[in-house]
């Protein structure tokens, strides 16, 4: 696969289980801080603000989704690509791809993001900005 978009995740040693790889739970936690550095370089602004402390409009995981291939461990170099294939009207899709220092894909996954007014509690369509910034960043 080929991303645009690729970010550096540091393995920690809490990451790891017994077996000496990281957690699979913590899969999950590396494409999130992939998609956080994404949406703060391509969109800024609200869609990067998931604190909740901003705009009204910001997102929720309605899905999540990893494949695992092989394991992860303390001394790997993990870089995280990342890519919005398409934009729906009030939902989209990320793809992420794992892979360590030696190229190998450590996982897959995809998450699928919609958009969710705070104050009104349910989603609302893709703000044009949002829209316009992926859009342009990804050629859609």
């Amino acid at each position: 696969m080929s991303f645009e978009f690729t970010t550096t995740v540091d393995v920690r040693y809490n990451d790891l289980d017994t077996y000496g790889h990281v957690n699979n739970a913590l899969y999950g936690s590396y494409v999130e801080e992939a998609r956080v550095d994404y949406l703060e370089t391509v969109v800024g602004g609200a869609a990067a603000d998931i604190t909740g402390s901003g705009e009204e409009t910001g997102m929720v995981v309605a899905n999540l989704q990893l494949d695992f291939e092989r394991p992860i461990r303390l001394a790997d170099e993990v870089t995280v690509g990342v890519r919005v294939p398409r934009l729906g009207e009030k939902s989209f899709p990320f793809e992420y791809e794992i892979r360590t220092a030696d190229g190998e894909v450590a996982a897959t996954g995809e998450t699928t993001m919609v958009a969710y007014d705070r104050g009104q509690g349910s989603s609302v369509p893709i703000p044009d900005s949002w829209r316009e910034s992926i859009g342009e960043f990804e050629g859609l």
